[in-house]
């Protein structure tokens, strides 16, 4: 395995121990029935740990969405932190990088902070919880976001689907993009959590837009619904990617199914890398 061939996983959080006690208290205090990794082997970890963990499992590159604390904790709290993966960055060069979490009530002060952001190579586009705003893929506030993706060549990749707390999900149907897609025909989106409940309109999208892709992370792949194997195996054999969204699936558990799946060799090497690589062009950079 080697950066420039292993596995991307484009949705990793938070990973090292002391965000456990912050999953638990979220899942508890909700009441809702997530799940998060207990299995020692896809445990929480301390960096040196995971690259380990990576190394055994032929994982080039985490993409971690990173920002500050900002008014909507539900998800800002598990996002890594700007100084966090700054030191990762140092320390295992190529094997981390960055999603700049979108905070949309900044307005253009957001914008401007993320223009910043992009300025270093090791940050690779912008990630959008988007149930934390419950807007919709094609609200204005997000315009000046996909512009700047479109500017400096960057994706942006959203949560689409249900919400996995008890936050709105109508923002999430992936038909929102339908519109933006359209304005924005340089900008990568990267349709996340597979869409469901509305697996078959984000696959639709994917299909209708060379610049629209589908994201695996949330699901591991026994629990990806038919439409996206079919989706796949078929037209979208460079339109899928792998992730993780760790710590709700962990990475060995994810990859051990894999195989399941019965994709070519070609359509498995784009599933775990290759087209992370097209989408994030950033991964190329050293």
């Amino acid at each position: 395995m080697t950066i420039a061939e292993g596995i991307v996983d484009y949705l990793c959080n938070g990973f090292t121990p002391d965000r456990r006690a912050v999953w638990e208290r979220a899942v508890s205090e909700q009441g809702i029935p997530l799940k998060v990794v207990k299995d020692e082997r896809d445990d929480f970890a301390e960096p040196a740990e995971m690259v380990e963990r990576m190394d055994a499992l032929g994982i080039a590159t985490l993409v971690l969405p990173t920002g500050d604390l900002g008014p909507h904790e539900e998800y800002d709290v598990v996002a890594s932190r700007w100084e966090e993966v700054e030191k990762l960055v140092a320390e295992f060069p190529g094997r981390f990088v960055a999603n700049a979490v979108v905070h949309p009530s900044q307005g253009m002060a957001g914008v401007r902070d993320l223009r910043a952001r992009l300025g270093e190579p090791w940050v690779v586009g912008l990630w959008l919880h988007t149930h934390s705003w419950d807007r919709r893929f094609d609200h204005a506030d997000y315009y000046p976001y996909y512009a700047l993706c479109s500017e400096l060549d960057v994706p942006i990749a959203m949560q689409a689907g249900t919400s996995g707390g008890l936050m709105a999900s109508e923002c999430g149907q992936p038909i929102g993009v339908d519109r933006p897609a359209l304005y924005f025909p340089d900008t990568r989106f990267v349709l996340s959590h597979t869409g469901l409940p509305w697996v078959a309109e984000a696959v639709s999208m994917a299909l209708k837009f060379p610049n629209v892709y589908l994201g695996t992370g949330a699901y591991p792949p026994r629990h990806w619904d038919p439409a996206v194997v079919q989706f796949l195996k078929g037209p979208g054999r460079a339109k899928v990617l792998f992730g993780s969204n760790f710590p709700t699936v962990g990475h060995t558990k994810a990859l051990a199914q894999v195989p399941e799946l019965g994709l070519d060799e070609a359509t498995t090497e784009a599933l775990l890398g290759g087209t992370a690589r097209r989408v994030f062009t950033r991964l190329g950079e050293p």
